[in-house]
């Protein structure tokens, strides 16, 4: 994956790590600033409001462990309440996490880190290990990225062309994959200067990590770009399926959809919904072709052949993984259930073919009996009727009366 190294995108996704983080200090902040406040506001009807809500600890109550340590609780808990589960939670915590994660430009995980530690009050060390792991994937592609980069320096460079990418504008992000959500895989043909960018990179990996090899995971990460007109400039923080199309207009400025989705690598429905970011901004104009299944692209090389009023310059436009048409970079929690439950879908069919219906605890204690070999059925109640609910949305069941039955 490709950074700019310039610091992180605090709208992109996965920012609602940060509002956990701050519910979790919430309280001990306003106690805190409780004194403060009372000084400040010295609203009676407030303070009566307060006072008739205070409730002393009681007496077997750990004393390093007051009203605000369980008043956290109480509010994961509600949470776990909602979601169904405390391993849902997590799970969904770690999806949260890795989406976060890869759609970082820098390697700054403090509030992550902070986040994660009060987390592992709550949910034990063990629940919260993969999310650790994760974020020492952060901190090990720092100290290895630093290193690399430290061996440019020690080592002759060939003449570079005008279209080469020097390896000090690359920061890769190198995961244990094991231990992360899946990681959603689309192939993309990068332009050849970044190809041979990742080629080194990984070249240079190899003689610091041996035996260790790289990966690439070519259509994660954000892309830094500065788009060079005759009247203006314009930046962009981009992924790099967007970065890949628009650098196809370097050489030709005009380009057919299925010509250009073959250059790319990508069907041609990605393309065009992809390729709408660069209309929009005026950098690209879209007409129709002499046939209806084919659009023309055109590169815009000055304000006026866009049609647009105004000038953008300096200014730094950002559309970041799970962006652009809810898509993401890591398989969501439903996604990844759907996927673990399939090789049960089988046994289910099979006992609904027998018995004609059942309920959703009998399935479940039916599967937990007779799926003890590889794969274990180890899925909760929860678990189970999500998936079910999936299989009576695409018809292949159907439910009534607390009951399921097979789709006739």
């Amino acid at each position: 994956m490709l950074t700019d190294g310039t610091g992180g995108n605090p709208n992109g996704p996965g920012s609602s790590g940060d509002s956990l983080l701050e519910e979790l200090n919430r309280d001990e902040e306003s106690q805190e600033n409780t004194t403060v406040d009372d000084d400040i506001n010295s609203d009676d009807k407030q303070a009566w409001i307060n006072a008739q809500n205070w409730e002393p600890d009681p007496v077997e109550a750990d004393p390093s462990k007051g009203s605000r340590y369980r008043r956290k609780v109480d509010i994961l808990g509600m949470i776990v309440g909602i979601i169904g589960s405390k391993d849902q939670l997590v799970n969904e915590y770690r999806v949260m996490l890795a989406e976060k994660l890869l759609n970082k430009s820098d390697y700054d995980i403090d509030a992550e880190i902070r986040t994660l530690e009060l987390l592992k009050i709550h949910f034990g060390e063990s629940s919260m290990q993969k999310c650790e792991i994760m974020l020492n994937d952060l901190i090990d592609s720092k100290r290895t990225n630093t290193n690399i980069k430290a061996t440019i320096k020690h080592q002759p460079q060939p003449e570079q062309r005008d279209l080469d990418v020097s390896l000090d504008n690359l920061n890769a992000t190198i995961i244990s994959s094991n231990f992360w959500p899946p990681i959603q895989d689309e192939a993309v043909n990068l332009p050849e200067p970044v190809e041979q960018l990742l080629t080194d990179y990984a070249k240079r990996y190899t003689e610091v990590k041996t035996p260790r090899k790289l990966i690439w995971k070519k259509n994660l990460g954000s892309v830094k770009l500065e788009l060079q007109f005759e009247d203006r400039a314009m930046q962009f923080n981009v992924t790099p399926l967007h970065a890949s199309i628009i650098m196809q207009f370097q050489d030709q400025k005009k380009w057919i959809s299925k010509n250009l989705a073959a250059a790319v690598g990508v069907p041609v429905d990605v393309l065009n919904r992809r390729i709408n970011f660069w209309i929009s901004k005026g950098v690209l104009a879209e007409s129709m072709g002499a046939d209806s299944a084919d659009h023309t692209f055109t590169l815009m090389e000055t304000m006026n052949d866009t049609g647009k009023s105004g000038t953008i310059d300096g200014g730094c436009e950002e559309l970041l993984a799970g962006e652009d048409d809810g898509e993401r970079s890591v398989a969501s929690v439903e996604d990844q259930l759907r996927k673990e439950m399939t090789v049960y879908e089988k046994f289910i069919t099979g006992m609904l073919t027998n018995f004609g219906s059942m309920a959703l605890d009998r399935i479940h204690n039916t599967l937990k009996m007779f799926c003890i070999a590889d794969p274990t059925y180890d899925k909760s109640l929860q678990q189970l009727q999500s998936f079910l609910s999936g299989l009576v949305a695409e018809e292949k069941l159907e439910f009534r009366d607390g009951m399921y039955f097979l789709k006739k």
